[in-house]
């Protein structure tokens, strides 16, 4: 056994096994501030977005599916979430995020398209089978942070997306 500790304690291993403590230290600081600059910050904004931010939904009839289905997520809390209505459009440009039954304010994405500001996102949800026009197709596209969703389940991955790339202004 003694010749085994002396083995070991041969000057060559005491030099690879400094060398191999720096450079486990050095992976260590890297993987650390990786986390801190990179990780982190989606973190926060993530966390910032679930609890702060205030969705506007444009629905009527489909409002009480779509705030369940945001609710029983367990992401987003009730007093977050404000019905809009046709008479009320101009109530969601105090949002940053707009979710917009397509089916029921087909007619009026242009207006909600004004009220919208370039750092807001605005999801459109178009049930399936369910055909929109070229041109208002075009029009959400030329808006930054516009998506157009054909399905639920997609639909809550959007809004989790969009509330980590939008802005964090208090509103």
């Amino acid at each position: 056994m003694e010749k085994l500790i002396e083995f070991f304690n041969h000057p060559f291993f005491i030099i690879v096994g400094g060398i191999s403590t720096v450079i486990a230290l050095g992976g260590f600081v890297f993987v650390v501030y990786t986390i801190i600059k990179g990780v982190l910050p989606v973190w926060i904004r993530l966390g910032k977005g679930l609890s702060n931010k205030k969705i506007a939904i444009y629905a009527e009839k489909e409002f009480d599916d779509f705030k369940d289905l945001l609710v029983d997520s367990g992401l987003f809390n009730k007093k977050n979430i404000e019905k809009v209505t046709g008479s009320s459009l101009s109530k969601g440009e105090r949002h940053t995020m707009m979710l917009v039954n397509y089916n029921e304010f087909d007619d009026k994405i242009n207006d909600i398209l004004n009220f919208k500001k370039d750092s807001d996102s605005l999801i459109v949800y178009v049930s399936n089978g369910v055909r929109v026009p070229q041109n208002i197709m075009d029009n959400i596209n030329n808006h930054r942070n516009s998506i157009v969703v054909t399905f639920r389940g997609r639909l809550l991955n959007d809004i989790v997306t969009s509330l980590i790339t939008t802005s964090y202004e208090q509103k």
